[in-house]
This record gives C-alpha cells, sequence and structure tokens, in this order.
C-alpha cells in the first residue's frame, strides 16, 4: 500500500482529516464529512473522500443549503483523486470561489529532525497562557495576509483545551531585522514566525500547519528551522510520518528535505450569499 493509500486511509475514511476541537461540531451527511465551527463567523469545512456517488449535485446542494441557512462561510477541501472527476466546475457552478492549489506532501518525520540555524531569531515552544506570543501571531497574520487574528483565537482554545494533541512553536527576532523597500522594520522580540503540529491518536500520522514568516525575516532558515523542531517533537511521540498541505513557496524546501508531493488539494469557498 502507498503512503497515499494510508493516508488515506488511516486520515480522510477515518474521518481524522479535521480532528475535533473546541466549539466545533462533527457529522456526516450521506457521502459528505462535516466539520463546523457552532459560531457562524468562525470555520468550516466538508469533504468527499469516499465521492459524491451518482448525484453529486444533490449531495452539493444540501451542503449550499446547510451552510446559507446558517450563514457560514464554508470551505470545501477537494483533492485531485476525488469522485466526481468534475467536482470543481460543479462547486464552481453552485458559487463557489476556487482558491489557489496546494501540494499534498507526505514522507518519514525522522527524515526531518535535523540540525538548522535560523539567523537572527530565537524558537520557543508556547503555551496557552503566553498572552504575548498569540498576540504576536495574530499581528504576523496581519502583516502576512492582511487579516488579523482569524484562527488564532481557536488555535489558542485547541492548545488548552487538548495539549497532548498540538504543539505549537514561534520564532521571534533576537535582533532587528531590516526588509527592502515597503516592508517594515522587524524589531526585537517580534513574532516572525508561527507553526505548529497536530497528533491524530491512532494514527501514524502527524500534520505540519502554519509556517508563514514575516517579509523581513525569510531566506534565513526559520521555516526549515521549525520544521525540524516539529519533527523532532513528533518523532518523539511516537508519529512514524508527516503531512502538509503547502503552498508553491514551502513545496521545494519540503521535497529537497526528503518529503514527496502524492496530491493537489485544492479549497472552494463559499461566502453566504454567494449560491447560485
Amino acid at each position: 500500500m502507498t503512503l497515499l493509500e494510508e493516508f488515506h486511509r488511516q486520515i480522510r475514511l477515518a474521518g481524522r482529516e479535521d480532528e475535533p476541537r473546541p466549539g466545533l461540531m462533527q457529522d456526516r451527511d450521506g457521502p459528505v464529512r462535516r466539520t463546523w465551527s457552532q459560531d457562524p463567523a468562525g470555520f468550516a469545512m466538508v469533504e468527499c473522500p469516499e465521492g459524491l456517488g451518482e448525484d453529486p449535485d444533490r449531495w452539493i446542494d444540501r451542503q449550499v443549503e446547510f451552510f446559507g441557512a446558517r450563514g457560514q462561510e464554508v470551505e470545501w477541501k477537494t483533492y485531485d483523486y476525488d469522485e466526481p472527476a468534475d467536482l470543481l466546475e460543479r462547486l464552481r457552478d453552485k458559487g463557489f470561489v476556487i482558491e489557489d492549489d496546494e501540494a499534498l506532501v507526505l514522507g518519514e518525520t525522522a527524515a526531518l529532525v535535523h540540525p538548522v540555524e535560523a539567523k537572527g531569531v530565537a524558537l520557543r515552544q508556547v503555551d496557552a497562557d503566553d498572552d504575548g506570543a498569540f498576540a504576536g501571531i495574530a499581528d504576523l497574520s496581519k502583516i502576512v495576509w492582511g487579516r488579523r487574528g482569524g484562527h488564532t483565537a481557536e488555535l489558542r482554545e485547541e492548545l488548552r483545551a487538548s495539549p497532548d494533541l498540538i504543539d505549537v512553536f514561534v520564532a521571534r527576532a533576537a535582533e532587528p531585522l531590516a526588509g527592502e523597500a515597503e516592508v517594515p522594520t522587524v524589531e526585537v522580540g517580534q513574532v516572525v514566525c508561527a507553526a505548529w503540529v497536530r497528533y491524530s491518536p491512532g494514527a501514524d500520522f502527524c500534520s505540519f500547519w502554519g509556517g508563514s514568516t514575516h517579509p523581513a525575516a525569510r531566506r534565513r532558515g526559520i521555516y526549515r528551522a521549525l520544521v525540524a523542531e516539529r519533527a523532532r517533537c513528533a518523532t518523539e511521540r511516537g508519529f512514524p510520518f508527516v503531512r502538509v498541505d503547502c503552498s508553491p513557496d514551502s513545496l521545494p524546501i519540503l521535497t529537497r528535505l526528503g518529503l514527496q508531493r502524492v496530491a493537489t488539494t485544492v479549497p472552494a469557498i463559499l461566502a453566504p450569499g454567494r449560491a447560485s
């Protein structure tokens, strides 16, 4: 059995694609697996690891109706091997906005455990009571993605409720870091990168998330160092394999480190009121 087949069996078919977290509900609607925040302003995701059967539009329409009634934005997480083969086109026809491709990469966790020098920063693991770290993560989200907060409060509550299922790390500037034109200088102590690793009890796979880096702190080995640190923790916890959904920026780094691209995953987003 290939690593992708094991991932599909252990994670997607077993309902571990998005592990239960504080404030999140999970259920199934026929072949569709749903995870959503009870707060309509919060996270919602669906997927169809077993395909949508002979009447795919029926199941798509049901999700549009369900989340539309809640006034909640939802992401349909698609993989390039999902059925039907024209799933993205069907979602687009229903009002979903197709976002940029991401690569699903898998590999051995132990292969990522190696010393990396992260220049000009200090790495450390944080706990849920670290107000400064989570404020810094929210500020970083604003700088990199143009929106403050977002998942930060949910991430903190997840760490508080289930510290055995997630480890969170930040990189703080140990010296001023000057950016290029129109990029603000980073002050000492400022969070310039945040990353976390989630653990799936009963499975062989952990998963890496985050890793966005302040523009003034790039090309310093920070992302690679946080990969190595998360891999060390995961190896110590007994997870032999790792999964990452990565952007084109991260993909070359991870493949050079030994992970393999095995599939493409594409998010399709339906905002309230956009259904066709």
